[in-house]
């Protein structure tokens, strides 16, 4: 069974600095790892079922105006003042707006949050959470623009890898997949550390391969595993 990490330990900073002083050893390439315990808020997404949820509530009174008519009338005994067409209206438009507070309050509660959005948009998320990073801290901070990052996500179980010009002309994404597999592997069974230590070790190797340790390899990019 997958085990839930929210963060990582004393422990598994020292396991990933290692393995990417290990790595940059046989390689001009610099790894950066970051780990972050969420990419985003995704208080957009809430907004939208919110407001799914208001609308049906409205949709639903306005398809079955009867049923609502004769449930008021049971509410109130059959001694309740009865509503004009506006008045309806405004009571319909009322429960929507308390349908999406009420919806929006329970969104609250970021698990569910994370749980109601679609998977291809937490993908999204941690993908431009990643350029963002590399951007600040990887892009162009090497002399030959080798610098690469590896970016996990915690709460959304996403990882991702992003190279810089050099690294990405030589090798295709799709040849970080072993590495990836290998992090998500170690992640699920709650080994965050071991899992970022393994796909910086096969980073290494892919590196190494293609940009071999010169006569002058300067640590340009930090080794330790960056916490966010």
């Amino acid at each position: 069974m997958p085990r839930k990490v929210n963060h990582v330990s004393a422990a598994d900073h020292d396991i990933v600095t290692a393995a990417v002083a290990a790595a940059e050893a046989r390689t001009n390439g610099e790894i950066v790892t970051v780990i972050a315990a969420q990419s985003n808020d995704y208080d957009d997404v809430a907004l939208v079922w919110a407001s799914v949820a208001a609308f049906i509530a409205m949709s639903v009174i306005a398809l079955f105006p009867d049923f609502y008519r004769t449930l008021y009338d049971r509410l109130t005994g059959g001694w309740g003042y009865d509503l004009t067409a506006n008045e309806w209206l405004g009571t319909v438009i009322a429960i929507g707006v308390l349908k999406w507070i009420g919806m929006w309050l329970i969104l609250l509660w970021r698990p569910l949050r994370l749980w109601l959005t679609p998977r291809t948009i937490l993908a999204g998320r941690v993908r431009a959470r990643a350029i963002d990073l590399f951007k600040v801290g990887t892009e162009a901070k090497t002399l030959g623009r080798t610098g690469i990052l590896l970016y996990v996500s915690l709460k959304e179980h996403r990882a991702d890898i992003v190279a810089d010009e050099a690294i990405a002309a030589k090798v295709s994404p799709d040849v970080w997949g072993d590495a990836m597999a290998a992090l998500i592997d170690h992640v699920r069974a709650g080994r965050p550390g071991e899992g970022m230590a393994e796909a910086v070790r096969q980073m290494g190797v892919v590196l190494a391969e293609h940009f071999p340790r010169g006569s002058e390899n300067p640590n340009e990019l930090p080794d330790r595993l960056i916490e966010l």
